[in-house]
């Protein structure tokens, strides 16, 4: 009942906005008269302030919609913007076009233009319908549309668009839209910002977004004398950057982005259109151009619907308060139970996403997304993938590991088309996989996926990279059900990038290293680039059916699923991180930032300075790469802190990281009392004047616990000061290794 009163709210809003609208024309048309448009009528306003009364008055909105559109053709054409190239947008002959963005201006901007073998009308057609091409956008309705003399017209057009990550909120646009053929045979569609509330959300969505500006904008389409349309583009925003948390701030005032997401795909998706229609581009397996577009755009789209979770859409917190690692949201009224079978006994339920957002450092978001796209196993759990693989087959959502299914590791990816200049891949992937049961041992269990994965070019200047796929039925129907789960990773702007924390560096220094020195990442060239820290922003929506009953289990199985593909990933945005973090020469080391093979060799050195016997062996010694590696692969879990009234780790090998279950990121953020219960802090109280005074301690078998509140047991703790080279009186951090360490 909510939902019937809340849709007949919405109605009669756009009821009341369009009578409004259609009772300021026809008094335009009964009392104005031709003045009414003369040069010499006062000026309604120079900015975007225009009041609310104006949507009333024609006059007005016409008033608007010139102003609107002299602004935009002198940026499109002229010199209202000091128009910068995009860097890395060189044009030349395989180039969609030539880019720029402003050296300096209000807000965030950019322009294209290039040449289109459409014709001008079909262009603006394709343009105005700005969710056929534009993914990020949610919604445009045109809530009124009236003529302006001379074959122009104005709408008043109300947009929604979604946000990026799960830590800010969408927003909403209040727009008048101009459409005038000029009299050099130009058409153009300009845009801007109308003041005051005008049209909005429902009341159920209202808090999720935010009134963001159009600042005026559009499109210049020229007939060209060789054929087709030469297109000038131009998007000017105020993103209201102040609206977002202070991290995120750099990416609403970013040019590149609003470029790459707006400007640049409008004139890429037209060209694409355009050679569709010329029969320039072949899809695999048979399939019309238009069919792929409509999979990828519903990837797309229900992926930033289950990243925003709008209420109007149905979908609703569970137990969130705030502190929440994962997000948990459940929607009711997607039930795939009810979609998929005709038994009128389908149990009721729905859908549950588990979504976060994250901060990644020193990695480019086209090669994470590419690597995480060509290594699934590093990351997928191949059951929770047959889970919602097995609910789009079946009446009901069975638990995962009702049937449990050995993943071989192998995937193969089949291509099934992608855009002009290769930006976007959308492909089909198999996961070969087979049932531990032994009475389905040979049957397979192959899963397939549709996928789309964007902006892994590396050598391209997108801040913006995506890996979104969904389990679908092997015989791949036009109208396959999807729940689209993946990756997006957005590059923050690098100015404000700089990381100061000495341990946040040695941690990140020291994974770089390790992974780095285990294969072929590393080489003389990396060790060339430039010492900088940059940061990406990583957001993780995963979607699973459930049933009401198992709704409490599913949320709880997505919560951890979730925070293990996060620590995966983590460890795989390490081990990608280029070794550039790295100074190319190796500084004079101190003991308060040592190298990291440095801080490796002094581990092992104190640990036979103080108890006589090798930590790794006989070779640990000696020097060379092999120290690190050794330390990082050991079985133990080997763990350093500081010594600081609170100590912090600063240092964990791989088995301490899975002992604690936490990434070398994560570290930082663990102090050593928290993985002691009372009794254990009490312990290590007492042997802790022993160990300062003897330099070592050796503490019985116990009981401490993981940063996910699982208990480990261990044979016997070890603890020792790590001296900085020969020098003794100085004490650089403390060793713990966990000798024979289980969860129990």
């Amino acid at each position: 009942m909510n939902k019937l009163l809340m849709e007949e709210n919405d109605r009669l809003q756009k009821q009341v906005s369009q009578l409004v609208c259609e009772n300021g024309y026809m008094r335009h048309q009964l009392h104005t008269t031709p003045a009414a448009t003369d040069a010499n009528s006062d000026p309604v306003a120079t900015t975007s302030q225009h009041s609310l009364g104006d949507v009333n008055n024609s006059a007005g909105l016409f008033s608007i919609a010139e102003e609107a559109l002299a602004e935009f053709l002198s940026k499109a054409t002229g010199t209202a913007i000091d128009w910068v190239q995009m860097p890395g947008m060189k044009p030349g002959p395989d180039s969609v076009g030539i880019f720029a963005i402003p050296h300096s201006c209000s807000g965030v901007a950019a322009r294209a233009c290039g040449l289109v073998s459409l014709e001008p009308s079909k262009i603006a057609e394709i343009l105005k319908d700005r969710p056929l091409w534009f993914r990020d956008c949610r919604n445009l309705e045109v809530f009124t549309m009236f003529p302006a003399g001379s074959g122009a017209t104005i709408e008043l057009i109300y947009t929604q668009v979604y946000a990026p990550t799960t830590l800010a909120p969408a927003q909403d646009f209040w727009t008048l839209r101009y459409t005038k053929t000029l009299e050099n045979g130009s058409l153009v569609v300009c845009e801007r910002s109308l003041s005051g509330s005008g049209a909005g959300p429902n009341t159920a969505a209202a808090s999720q977004f935010v009134r963001a500006e159009m600042l005026p904008c559009g499109y210049l389409i020229r007939p060209s004398e060789g054929g087709g349309s030469i297109i000038h583009i131009v998007d000017h925003l105020n993103l209201e950057a102040s609206s977002v948390p202070e991290v995120l701030r750099p990416l609403y005032e970013s040019s590149k982005m609003v470029a790459q997401r707006m400007t640049i795909a409008a004139l890429r998706f037209v060209r694409q259109i355009a050679q569709e229609t010329n029969g320039e581009v072949t899809y695999g397996l048979g399939r019309q151009p238009a069919v792929l577009r409509n999979f990828s755009q519903r990837l797309s789209r229900g992926f930033n619907d289950a990243i925003n979770g709008f209420n109007d859409d149905g979908w609703t917190l569970l137990n969130y308060d705030g502190a929440e690692d994962v997000i948990i949201s459940i929607n009711c009224s997607k039930n795939l139970n009810q979609a998929l079978s005709s038994n009128a006994l389908s149990f009721p339920g729905g859908t549950l996403c588990a979504k976060a957002s994250m901060l990644l450092h020193n990695v480019a978001p086209a090669i994470l997304v590419q690597f995480l796209r060509e290594h699934r196993s590093e990351w997928a759990d191949f059951n929770m993938d047959a889970y919602s693989a097995a609910s789009l087959k079946a009446a009901s959502c069975p638990y995962p590991g009702m049937r449990p299914t050995r993943f071989t590791g192998s995937q193969t990816i089949m291509p099934l088309g992608d855009t002009i200049e290769h930006e976007e891949k959308l492909e089909v992937v198999r996961l070969e996989g087979h049932s531990l049961a032994q009475e389905d041992a040979f049957v397979s269990r192959d899963i397939h996926l549709l996928q789309i994965c964007t902006g892994t070019d590396e050598n391209a200047v997108g801040v913006c990279s995506e890996l979104v796929f969904a389990p679908i039925d092997e015989m791949f129907p036009d109208d396959a059900l999807m729940l689209p789960s993946g990756f997006r990773v957005i590059s923050l702007d690098p100015k404000l990038n700089a990381v100061d924390n000495n341990v946040t560096n040695q941690t990140l220094t020291l994974a770089s290293n390790l992974e780095t020195r285990q294969g072929t990442a590393g080489s003389a060239e990396d060790g060339r680039r430039p010492c900088s820290s940059t940061r990406s922003v990583l957001t993780i929506a995963f979607q699973f059916p459930f049933e009401i009953s198992l709704q409490d289990n599913v949320a709880s199985m997505a919560r951890q699923y979730v925070r293990s593909v996060i620590s995966s990933v983590q460890r795989v945005a390490l081990a990608i991180s280029p070794s550039g973090m790295v100074p190319p020469v190796a500084p004079k080391l101190t003991p308060i930032s040592p190298e990291a093979l440095t801080l490796a060799q002094w581990i092992c050195q104190s640990y036979n300075y103080h108890l006589g016997t090798d930590l790794l062996g006989s070779d640990s010694l000696g020097g060379g790469d092999s120290v690190l590696k050794d330390l990082w692969h050991h079985q133990d879990a080997i763990l350093c802190c500081g010594l600081k009234s609170l100590p912090v780790f600063i240092f964990a090998n791989q088995a301490g990281l899975d002992m604690l279950e936490t990434t070398l990121l994560s570290l930082q953020d663990i102090t050593l009392d928290k993985i002691f219960d009372d009794s254990g802090r009490k312990a290590l109280c007492d042997d802790f004047a022993k160990l300062m005074q003897q330099g070592f301690v050796c503490m019985p078998g116990g009981v401490c616990m993981s940063t996910m509140g699982r208990h480990i047991s261990y044979d016997q703790a070890i603890a020792w000061k790590v001296l900085p080279g020969e020098d003794s009186n100085l004490v650089h951090c403390l060793a713990f290794s966990f000798i024979n360490w289980s969860f129990v």
